[in-house]
């Protein structure tokens, strides 16, 4: 405690002794609860409207809090104060809210200190204001005017304070009422001896438990404070009105049979939409993964539900993303190891045959073959109103598509997300591709450009590199793969190098021209400006949320550069709308999309208070060998205050991974040397997709790494890894303090 704190505590109990030595306080304690009384049931009413008025004047109502327990006793005291602090603290924030919030608003938009915040309590408004009333270092009377200036919202403002109010209020008024006691005269009766002493060891009890109640609030509300620093985005991107997404003929082959499959599957030609009939359950944006499974789950449980898509049905996932890839990653695997058999005693008599345009027609048959279950027609029959077209709010409680309006109880914003177009000069005018358009190809471009070093960016590098193309990869970035564990990268790194691949990191694309048949890449790195030549180019820097033309302003839903703002239930800033997938999450995969999905169904139509904050979500780059990744990674760990170690277990010790060939890579998982609780892992595996299975579910279970050790895995496989690791953890127990007791109680048996 500072000394300036010390100093005033103590001329505080000093004064207060003092006061209660010397002054007639029994007197006039006496004669004003004589005047209170002679009121009747008016007086707990003035009480509390006093308080109200106390409240809204900025005057601290800590001594009326007192006074109530002192005046009315225990229950009837704190009737009193619930009562008035409540209706006080929400008349200052209504004021607060009705006069100043659109001014202070229109001037924090260019604060951006005020800006991160208001969006932080926007996002976790009960969360933060529960935590504020519960640390007694915030000044109510100041607080209640504050968070009127926010964004929170007043039925979460309402319970929050409600619930916040209830330890510091008791404490007060069990004061008061102690003090009513000893001041009546009844501690002169020896009967009453062992009640005034349950009396004050309770008010003791109390006081401790509001400390720890207090510091735990202290804590988590740090805890808040620093997650809201790495996710709030300052301002709200302006949208270009005139955007028009990729059309799904850019994406397809339009003469191709396998594709005409796709296209009737996804969006049948010539298709009328259905005619709205009365008000929807639940209106669905976007036919992606997060929109199907949002459509399919509500239908299947009795909700009248309408999907609007402008594209192809199946989103991203299908179309042009997971599907495709790993139908093409898979092709470029076979191939490489047709090329690397002699290891396993197999020996071509002449480099194999690439036929990159079956390998393409294959992809485009399997794709075509999975599209039944994401067609118009599977959705139509599971009671789906179907419709293919642009949708866009035009109010808080509408939709508009084609010309037909929707209005909803619940909607959800599910518009994906697409490839990020880097402001490169000429790049437009030169041509490019992204994961939209790149499966189109028939033929193998001799020459490619990869921009970008992400998980698609390496995926598609390597695959076309194995396929025979020569593949020069440029990122303006230190490493590929920045947001991944350094060592499992690095192992990446290694492999896409053997195979050929030209990496070029810390380089800034300047310019792109097209010159006859060639695109040329002007670049700077290392201070010297440099050249690539190639016949396609592949754009993989990032993603870019779906934003334009849904009318997001009309319906009162706030967003930034990363996508819809949501809260921990994926509430938009209209409480009927809610958003799933990459247009709202950090977590642009297919599998967080469908669990995001699963939240809105119960959380919109079921009024259920589930969190995605409680998701546990692996993600895997599909390279050769994969990297695969759940939970936290080291230095997030650490951040976030835990105690953290880490166990490593390299594959080249692993049975089942030496006899495949598939040695160079490991598995390692952090966890929190306190409690043995594991925070997060990273496999780099030739399947390590497949196997970051098992400690996702450890961490989902809450389990202890030793977990890890009585799990039996069948031998040989390489999923041994994980119980190799919990065998490491076991022996950290094994201090050598255990040892010595262990080895005299096994002396002692002898």
């Amino acid at each position: 405690m500072k000394r300036s704190k010390a100093i005033l505590l103590f001329a505080t109990i000093t004064a207060v002794v003092t006061a209660f030595l010397f002054l007639p306080v029994r007197e006039w304690f006496l004669h004003f609860e004589t005047y209170v009384k002679s009121l009747g049931a008016l007086g707990p009413v003035l009480v509390a409207v006093v308080y109200v008025l106390c409240t809204v004047a900025f005057v601290p109502a800590s001594a009326l809090t007192i006074g109530s327990g002192t005046l009315f006793g225990l229950k009837t005291g704190f009737i009193v104060v619930i009562i008035g602090a409540n209706l006080g603290a929400l008349c200052s924030f209504l004021l607060a809210r009705s006069f100043l919030r659109q001014k202070v608003a229109t001037w924090a938009a260019g604060n951006a200190k005020f800006r991160s915040l208001d969006l932080a309590i926007g996002r976790q408004g009960f969360k933060m204001v529960l935590l504020t009333r519960l640390t007694p270092v915030f000044p109510f009377v100041l607080l209640n005017y504050f968070l009127g200036l926010t964004a929170v919202r007043t039925g979460a403002y309402v319970l929050a304070n409600l619930i916040g109010m209830l330890p510091a209020m008791f404490l007060f008024v069990y004061i008061g009422a102690a003090t009513r006691d000893t001041l009546a005269g009844q501690v002169d009766s020896s009967a009453d001896f062992y009640q005034q002493v349950f009396k004050y060891l309770g008010l003791a009890a109390t006081i401790a438990l509001l400390v720890v109640i207090a510091r735990i609030a202290r804590k988590a509300l740090r805890e808040v404070e620093k997650a809201e620093e790495g996710s709030v985005v300052l301002g709200a991107p302006r949208l270009d009105v005139h955007f028009q997404p990729t059309h799904f003929d850019k994406m397809i082959l339009t003469g191709d049979s396998d594709d005409q499959r796709l296209l009737g599957n996804c969006h049948p030609l010539g298709r009328l939409n259905p005619t709205p009939s009365g008000k929807y359950n639940l209106v669905v944006l976007g036919g992606g993964t997060a929109g199907l499974v949002s459509a399919a789950g509500a239908a299947a449980l009795g909700a009248k539900v309408a999907l609007i898509e402008r594209n192809l049905m199946g989103g991203d996932c299908l179309n042009v993303g997971c599907v495709p890839s790993k139908g093409v990653i898979r092709a470029a695997r076979a191939v490489h190891e047709a090329r690397s058999g002699i290891e396993f005693g197999v020996s071509l008599a002449g480099e194999p045959k690439i036929d990159f345009g079956a390998a393409m027609a294959r992809m485009r048959k399997l794709r075509a073959d999975i599209s039944e279950h994401d067609s118009v027609e599977r959705f139509t029959k599971l009671g789906v109103d179907v419709f293919l077209g642009s949708g866009r709010f035009v109010d808080s409680r509408a939709v508009e598509v084609e010309g037909k309006k929707l209005r909803f109880d619940r909607a959800v914003i599910a518009s994906g997300a697409r490839a990020a177009e880097p402001p490169i000069r000429g790049l437009r005018e030169s041509g490019f591709y992204t994961n939209e358009t790149i499966f189109t190809l028939t033929e193998l471009p001799r020459r490619m450009a990869v921009i970008g070093a992400g998980p698609i960016g390496c995926e598609l590098a390597q695959s076309f590199r194995r396929f025979g193309s020569e593949v020069t990869m440029i990122t303006d970035g230190g490493e590929i793969l920045p947001k991944e564990d350094r060592d499992g990268a690095a192992i990446v790194r290694r492999r896409i190098d053997k195979d050929g691949v030209r990496i070029i990191t810390t380089a800034n694309v300047l310019r792109v021209e097209a010159i006859n048949n060639t695109k040329k890449l002007t670049f700077s790195n290392g201070g010297r400006e440099l050249e690539v030549d190639c016949d396609a180019i592949l754009i993989a820097v990032g993603r870019t949320p779906n934003l334009e033309n849904l009318g997001l302003d009309d319906a009162g839903i706030s967003y930034t550069a990363h996508g819809v703002e949501v809260d921990d239930r994926l509430r938009t800033t209209n409480p009927r709308v809610f958003a799933a997938g990459d247009v709202c999450s950090r977590f642009k995969f297919t599998h967080a999309a469908d669990a995001m999905a699963r939240i809105v169904i119960a959380n919109a139509l079921f009024l259920a208070r589930r969190r995605v904050t409680d998701l546990v979500i692996p993600w895997c780059t599909y390279t050769d060998p994969e990297i695969a990744h759940v939970g936290y990674y080291e230095r997030d760990a650490q951040a976030a205050g835990f105690s953290v170690a880490t166990i490593t277990e390299r594959l080249d010790r692993v049975d089942r991974a030496m006899l495949d060939g598939e040695s160079d890579g490991f598995a390692r998982v952090h966890y929190d040397r306190k409690t043995g609780k594991i925070l997060g892992g990273t496999i780099v595996a030739r399947h390590g997709g497949e196997m970051i299975g098992e400690l996702t579910l450890a961490i989902a279970a809450k389990q202890s790494l030793g977990v890890l050790s009585s799990t039996v895995h069948p031998y040989p496989t390489q999923s041994e890894v994980w119980r190799k690791i919990g065998d490491a953890y076991m022996r950290t127990r094994l201090t050598p303090t255990v040892k010595k007791v262990f080895a005299k109680w096994l002396a002692w048996r002898r």
